[in-house]
């Protein structure tokens, strides 16, 4: 299995846009609205959460994870002066539990550690995902009601 990095731009957009809505099939599958609304509530919420990234963190790398020539999924970091933030890490229902997004923090811990830094991410508490970083070693470090910041720091 070949895991690349391709650096996202305005072409992948829709695919973005359809990671995104997997992030959010749980909690669409609650609401009373036709397929419409939800079509309307996701694109909106995807150009917001597009938006509010670009402004926090311009420097933020935005990538499509690619599996053997095939699009699989999305990590957004950004690299700051004493952590590293994990905006989002998707990978698509059908290519989970493959040891992707493993491959990939196991990377960025690497990265971490070299660096000296912290690797942080915030989850949603009801994210299966949650689990996901805490067999990996993140720590919450803090509760901000919807979302848990994790933590992970090499050892000394």
């Amino acid at each position: 299995m070949k895991i690349e990095l391709q650096p996202a731009t305005s072409e992948h957009e829709t695919f973005l846009y359809q990671v995104y809505c997997t992030t959010r099939e749980q909690e669409m599958a609650m609401v009373p609205w036709n397929d419409e609304q939800k079509e309307s509530f996701l694109r909106m919420q995807f150009s917001a959460q597009q938006d509010d990234y670009g402004k926090r963190f311009p420097e933020a790398r935005q990538s499509v994870i690619v599996v053997d020539d095939v699009n699989v999924g999305r990590l957004h970091t950004v690299e700051l002066e004493e952590d590293i933030k994990i905006l989002d890490i998707t990978v698509l229902p059908q290519h989970r539990t493959k040891g992707i997004a493993s491959s990939l923090l196991n990377e960025l811990f690497d990265r971490a550690r070299d660096s000296g830094k912290r690797l942080v991410v915030y989850v949603e508490f009801y994210n299966p995902s949650l689990s996901f970083f805490e067999k990996r070693g993140f720590q919450k470090v803090k509760d901000e009601g919807i979302y848990f910041t994790l933590e992970w720091r090499a050892s000394p």
